[in-house]
């Protein structure tokens, strides 16, 4: 009878009957963090052996939009060359209150003193940056220019805090998704550096030895288990998980209003749960990253978004992300996007929106949308009386989105539960250090266990503080730590 394995049971080494392969180090996903880990590993001397699901590398970094989030130090070459200086201080302060009341300060502050010279060694691997910058407010580039405002820097509370500098940073690529460029350059240049690469291949389980020390790993391949001994360490680097709707039930069941996942489709949390597996902590589960895309054209963000009390809740000049948690949680599932003929456009990610309402006048919209009697005209007014005169004193909105709403026809976009959809990815994860050791509930090292990504919880733990290319950026980097400091064993 075939031995059965689990992601969520570890193997003895001594119920291994033999080694059909044999490493320094053995990496699980070959994406963002995998392919990383894959590169510094080998630079550091290491055999490494990738094993990766799906019949290709990338992962779901590459239908991502390809930004990395990388500042401080004075700035880039890219910022500087645009105009922009960014501390690492300011960079710091942004990214601990974008990690949200689980912010890991030891971790922001790596990544804060190191994303510029991040940023460098992928050039140094050959991903492409036309260092060009692209003003005003993007999902992301839909151009091959690098730089991009990725999240909410110049949106309150954060502009109260740090000075604001854009971050994002793109690969080059005419059109979306530049993902694909980045993962196609940095998967490349591990199998360059002599990565033995394993594609068709599921890990069932970890291999611990007597000690409870990582030693190896369990996958299959061509329908057999193989069994992978990792002489100095495993890196988990195998996503979330946002496809696996019974973690996101137990863990993260808020992200279920979300009907769409952001990922490549094996985003099935079996690196949480073999870490897990041999008492690894995982933390921050109930947190994901949500968007219901209002803009481009970026003329919508001057409208107001209300709930169903025609209230307002939330700054709409914030990053889509942050917005999206505010709109997910209003009262009966119900908000709109209230606009003026001036300023009226269709998503472009969601040009099919329905328009449930359209008035000539403020009480005619507001009869459509079965508000309470007077409750919009109140909102309108006092948006539009404070906003004559560039102030938002409720939700601060930055004064280059005020405008009054005074053009008929006035219309509501609905972005009711239902008409339009969610997407979503998960942002909990392992514990590690800022090496990326796995840790376990008292913060002790799991010995030969290593993680990155979205596999662990790294920078990006608050959905209310993402910013777009939070996950690559660190991805990316913590990826390069935990590959090295596996090959160190």
């Amino acid at each position: 009878m075939q031995q059965q394995f689990s992601a969520s049971r570890p193997i003895r080494d001594e119920d291994v009957p033999r080694w059909d392969i044999e490493t320094d180090v053995a990496v699980v996903g070959f994406g963002a963090a995998g392919s990383c880990a894959a590169i510094e590993a080998r630079r550091a001397g290491g055999e490494v052996a990738i094993f990766e699901v799906a019949a290709a590398p990338g992962g779901s970094a590459a239908l991502s939009g390809g930004e990395v989030y990388v500042g401080g130090s004075g700035g880039t070459s890219v910022q500087r060359a645009a105009g922009f200086e960014d501390s690492t201080e300011d960079f710091y302060k942004y990214l601990v209150m974008a990690g949200g009341p689980g912010a890991d300060t030891a971790r922001a502050r790596v990544y804060a003193e190191n994303a510029e010279a991040h940023f460098r060694w992928l050039q140094e691997q050959g991903v492409p940056y036309k260092g060009t910058f692209l003003p005003g407010k993007w999902l992301e580039p839909h151009t091959d220019d690098t730089l991009v405002w990725s999240g909410s820097e110049q949106a309150w509370p954060f502009s109260a805090e740090t000075k604001p500098a854009p971050r994002g940073h793109t690969a080059q690529q005419e059109g979306w998704s530049a993902g694909r460029t980045l993962m196609q350059t940095l998967c490349g240049r591990a199998e360059a550096l002599g990565a033995k690469v394993h594609c068709n291949s599921r890990a069932l389980a970890l291999v611990t030895g007597a000690d409870g020390a990582v030693v190896g790993l369990v996958v299959r391949i061509d329908g057999e288990p193989r069994y992978v001994r990792a002489r100095r360490g495993v890196v988990l680097s195998s996503g979330g998980f946002i496809t696996n709707r019974e973690m996101v039930e137990r863990y993260a069941p808020d992200a279920l209003v979300c009907e769409t996942p952001v990922s490549a489709g094996n985003d099935d949390g079996s690196g949480i749960r073999m870490g897990m597996s041999v008492g690894a902590a995982a933390i921050h589960m109930d947190q994901f990253f949500a968007t219901l895309p209002y803009f481009p054209p970026e003329s919508l963000v001057k409208g107001i978004f209300i709930n169903e009390r025609g209230e307002r809740f939330i700054n709409e000049d914030a990053y889509h992300g942050r917005v999206a948690h505010y709109v997910l949680r209003q009262p009966g599932g119900r908000a709109w996007l209230i606009v003026d003929d001036e300023i009226f456009g269709r998503p472009m990610i969601h040009r099919d929106i329905t328009i449930v309402a359209v008035g000539e006048t403020w009480e005619e919209l507001e009869q459509e949308l079965a508000l309470p009697a007077g409750s919009l005209l109140r909102t309108v007014e006092a948006f539009n009386r404070e906003a004559s005169e560039g102030r938002d004193p409720d939700f601060h909105k930055a004064p280059n989105w005020l405008r009054p709403l005074t053009k008929a026809p006035f219309a509501a976009l609905s972005y009711c539960r239902g008409d339009i959809p969610g997407h979503a990815f998960t942002l909990g994860g392992l514990a590690t250090d800022t090496d990326g050791a796995v840790l376990d509930e008292v913060g002790r090292m799991i010995p030969g266990l290593f993680a990155a990504g979205r596999c662990a919880c790294g920078l990006p733990r608050w959905g209310e503080g993402y910013s777009s290319g939070m996950s690559l950026g660190d991805s990316t980097f913590f990826g390069r730590r935990a590959g090295r400091r596996a090959a160190a064993g």
